[in-house]
Parts: C-alpha cells; structure tokens; sequence
C-alpha cells in the first residue's frame, strides 16, 4: 500500500472511532508510526486529510450502493437492501461525524452535498419509477418533487438542531425516515411488501 494510501486507511480509522475534530496530525502520525515530517510531506494539513477520506468514501458507497440495489428483486426489496446496508455502516461510525464535517470542514461537506445531488437524487428517481412500473408506488407520483423531498428528509437527518446526536441515534432516525418515505409512495400492494419486512400484521 502506497503510503499516501495507508495515510488515508489510519485517517479513517482514527475519525470512526474518535469523530473527526478531535483527531489531531499527531494522532494521525502517531497511530501510523510515521514522522510528522513524512506526514506533511503528503497532506499540508488535515483539511486535506478529511477532503481525501470524503472522496474515497463516496466512491466506496456508490459502489456499495449500486450493491445494494441490484441485490433487491423489486424497487422496495432494493430499498431495505438500501436500508440494511445504510444500518451496517451507520453502526461504525462516530455519531460526531457528520456535525464535525458540516461545521468545519466545508470543502468535504460540498463533495457529500454533490454527491447527494447527482448520484443519490438520480438512484431515488430511478426506485420510485421502478416502483411505479412494478404497481408498488402510486401510478400518480410526481417523481421529481418525491426525489428532491427525500433529498430534503436526508438533510434533516444530519441537522443537529433537530436530532442532536446526543439523543438521536443515527441508525433509528435513518430507518424511521426511509420507512416512512416509502409507507407514503406505496400502493397496497407495496404496503404488504413493507409489512412482511417490518414483521408487522395490519389490520385493514
């Protein structure tokens, strides 16, 4: 592993475990057994660090996510793949993490915000339109104003003010919010599909 690459490798590490404003260059080089000098040689400073960990990040989850959704034999069964694998993820990571990120590291939070914009946006059209053709979602759907609302509901998630980490686990808000998305859009067909994942007997 190139050494650019372990740096990136022990950033992660460190930032899932500690969150990301608390982990100092010191810790970084520390933790890797390396010199600062050798450290800064590769990043001027940790801003830099946190940009390269955003990127490689986003790239792992949109294969991940690309995963996650062929696995599902129909829009719903693709969407608690989705679910499933958010929870698997969200499990490993420090629940400062997305409030460090949005407060002080702008340039990193700017690459989630365009990665939500494009890819995520484009993976939610294309779900709800599958749903639809599949008679799981309403035939009557505004796809692109549900889109832009889910887009809106993960922004809530992430918004301390709202779900302050402290009270909030990110996993529980995540489910509540993707489920009740879905519940909203589904026919009853799609209802049924929903309740067998949920184990939930509902009564008509």
């Amino acid at each position: 592993m190139e050494i650019k690459d372990r740096i990136i490798v022990g950033a992660v590490e460190l930032f899932m475990r500690k969150g990301i404003r608390s982990v100092s260059m010191d810790d970084i080089a520390t933790s890797l057994g390396m010199s600062k000098k050798t450290l800064y040689k590769w990043f001027e400073n940790k801003d830099q660090i946190v940009l390269a960990v955003m990127q490689q990040r986003l790239n792992r989850e949109e294969d991940d996510c690309e995963t996650a959704f062929a696995q599902g034999s129909n829009a719903l069964e693709a969407m608690f793949s989705l679910i499933q694998w958010h929870r698997d993820m969200l499990t490993n990571i420090h629940p400062s993490i997305f409030h460090d990120l949005q407060k002080y590291y702008p340039q990193a939070w700017a690459l989630f915000d365009e990665h939500k914009n494009t890819f995520i946006l484009a993976k939610v059209a294309a779900n709800i339109r599958r749903g639809m053709e599949e008679g799981l979602y309403r035939p009557d759907l505004d796809v692109e104003v549900l889109s832009r609302l889910h887009l809106a509901e993960i922004e809530l998630m992430f918004n301390n003010a709202v779900f302050p980490v402290r009270q909030f686990d990110i996993q529980r808000v995540n489910s509540v919010i993707v489920e009740h998305f879905l519940t909203g859009i589904s026919t009853l067909k799609g209802h049924k599909v929903i309740n067998e994942y949920r184990q939930v007997t509902e009564t008509e």
